[in-house]
């Protein structure tokens, strides 16, 4: 997810509870944008898989999304 509009707190647990309530909470949540560093464990404690912040290297955020997504695969299997 991504918001402009500086509701990242706010909008994240919303969907991570809107997703479980619909029975998929098996959907890994990624979150950017310009996210103060100070909460990013706000956001990781209320379901954030990943956070991407100014300055992320595409491919190292797709290698972390792509790992995070091979062990929820193999995991479940």
């Amino acid at each position: 997810m991504s918001s402009l509009a500086a509701g990242h707190k706010t909008l994240l647990p919303q969907l991570v509870e809107e997703l479980r309530k619909r029975g998929r909470d098996d959907i890994m949540v990624v979150i950017g944008g310009v996210i103060p560093a100070q909460d990013y464990e706000f956001l990781r404690s209320h379901g954030a898989y990943a956070i991407f912040g100014p300055g992320t290297i595409i491919p190292v955020a797709a290698k972390k999304v792509m790992e995070g997504l091979n062990r929820r695969v193999f995991q479940s299997a």
